[in-house]
C-alpha cells in the first residue's frame, strides 16, 4: 500500500539533518548548529548570526535514496551576550527519493533561549508520492527542549516530533511516526563532547545512539558514532574556516555497505576564531 511504505520510507521519524549529526550517530537532540532546525528546534535558540546551509546525504550508494536540504536561519531583535533577545526562526526544505518515490518537506521552526533553558517548536508540511499511485500530504508539528544540567559541562535534550499524530489516510488510520528522542551531552573540556541518546517510535524498537566529537584544533573536528537500531558505526570530519563550515560523515552497515553525507553552512557576521 502507499501509506505503508511511506511511512517507513525514511526509517523511525523526522531522519538525521546535517553531516556533524550523522557522524555522531545521529545523537543530536542536543546539538545547537543551524541543523538543528530539523534535529531539535530548541537549539536554534543558541545561534547569534544568520546562517544558511545546504546537506546531501546518500544512502548505500543507491541514487534512490539521495537526500538534499536547505536551512536557513536568523535570529529576531538584538544579539545580546551571545544571544536573540526575541529568539531565533529557521526555515527548512528538503527532498529524499526518486522519480518513482519521494518526500518532500517544508518545515519552519522556532527557538527560544533563556538562562540554562532552551525551547523550541517546528511545523512541517509533509508530501509523498509514489509515481502512478498518487501522493499524500500531512501537516505534523514538534516541540522540543534543551536545559544545562551543569553550566557548559553536561546538557539535556528532548525533542517530540508529529505531536499531533499526522494522518497520511483517513480510511486506513495510517498516520506520520510520532517520535520520542531524549538524549544527554557530556562536555568535560572545551575539545571533548559525548553524546548518547535514545529514540523511540510507537512501532519500532528503540534506538540507542551514541556519538563523540573531539577538537582537535578550532579548525578541525574528529567524530565517531553508533546507531543500535540500524548497526550502524559513523564517523567523520568537521573542518571551519572563519564562518565557512564543512562537514562529511561516512556510515557503514554490515549489510547493506556505506551511506555519505556532506553539509556545508556559511554564518555570516559571525566573529572570526
Amino acid at each position: 500500500m502507499l501509506t505503508g511504505f511511506i511511512t517507513h520510507a525514511q526509517g523511525s521519524g523526522p531522519g538525521v539533518r546535517g553531516a556533524r549529526a550523522a557522524a555522531l550517530g545521529h545523537a543530536s537532540v542536543t546539538l545547537n548548529d543551524v541543523w538543528a532546525v530539523g534535529n531539535n528546534a530548541a537549539g536554534l535558540g543558541q545561534l547569534s548570526a544568520p546562517t544558511a546551509a545546504v546537506y546531501a546525504e546518500n544512502r548505500y550508494l543507491l541514487s534512490a535514496l539521495n537526500t538534499v536540504a536547505l536551512a536557513v536561519a536568523a535570529p529576531l531583535g538584538k544579539v545580546e551576550n551571545g544571544l536573540a533577545r526575541r529568539g531565533v526562526v529557521g526555515l527548512e526544505v528538503q527532498r529524499f527519493g526518486g522519480k518513482l518515490y519521494n518526500e518532500q518537506r517544508i518545515g519552519a521552526g522556532y527557538g527560544y533561549r533563556g538562562g540554562l533553558v532552551s525551547i523550541g517548536a517546528r511545523v512541517d508540511l509533509l508530501q509523498l508520492s509514489i509515481e502512478g499511485l498518487g501522493s499524500r500530504r500531512a501537516v505534523a508539528v514538534s516541540l522540543g527542549g534543551q536545559a544545562e544540567l551543569v553550566p557548559k559541562r553536561l546538557v539535556f535534550g528532548a525533542y517530540l516530533y508529529n505531536l499531533n499524530q499526522a494522518k497520511l489516510a483517513e480510511y486506513q488510520q495510517e498516520r506520520v511516526p510520532t517520535v520520542l528522542k531524549a538524549g544527554l551531552s557530556y562536555r568535560p573540556t572545551a575539545k571533548v563532547m559525548l553524546n548518547i541518546e535514545t529514540e523511540k517510535e510507537v512501532e519500532q524498537s528503540a534506538d540507542f545512539k551514541a556519538g563523540v566529537e573531539y577538537r582537535v584544533i578550532d579548525a578541525l573536528a574528529l567524530r565517531a558514532g553508533l546507531r543500535t537500531l540500524t548497526e550502524e558505526t559513523t564517523g567523520g570530519l568537521g573542518f571551519r574556516a572563519g564562518a565557512l563550515q564543512i562537514d562529511y560523515a561516512a556510515a557503514w552497515h554490515a549489510a547493506l555497505g556505506l551511506s555519505q553525507h556532506l553539509s556545508i553552512g556559511l554564518s555570516f557576521n559571525a566573529k572570526q576564531p
